[in-house]
């Protein structure tokens, strides 16, 4: 498994409309490019990813949870969709689908996920985890 430059695994939550692209369509696709971000911190946090770091798929707009489990398959590259060489694009591909989302009403209540920027900055669409955040919300959608 490939391994970041400090030589530890990062984990990261990305967030999607699930109308727009949804967990199904990445299983279905079995890998897509993620494109479009178009915030610098977000920006900036796709281009620390690395290939091999594990990724939680977040339906944001009604469903509002982590629904799965993704792993970055190419690291930060210029993104086709942009005119300006700036920002910068993923490619993701699935691992698994949580038996139980974890919904956000449960990530705010939990009281390990305080500091989660997904309730601190609910806007942002590509945030870090700790560790253990990554794993209290695996262990939330395990419905255990």
């Amino acid at each position: 498994m490939a391994k970041t430059k400090n030589s530890k695994m990062n984990h990261w939550l990305v967030k999607q409309e699930p109308e727009d692209y949804s967990w199904e369509d990445l299983v279905r696709d079995g890998q897509t490019q993620w494109t479009g971000v178009r915030n610098f911190q977000a920006r900036n946090n796709l281009k620390q990813m690395a290939v091999g770091d594990k990724v939680f798929f977040y339906h944001s707009g009604k469903e509002k949870s982590v629904v799965g489990i993704a792993e970055v398959a190419k690291a930060a590259y210029p993104d086709p969709t942009a005119d300006d060489s700036s920002w910068v694009a993923v490619d993701i591909k699935p691992v698994k689908r949580l038996p139980r989302p974890a919904t956000l009403a449960d990530i705010k209540a939990n009281k390990k996920l305080t500091d989660l920027l997904l309730v601190r900055q609910s806007r942002l669409s590509v945030t870090p985890l700790t560790k253990e955040e990554f794993e209290t919300i695996v262990k939330m959608g395990s419905g255990k």
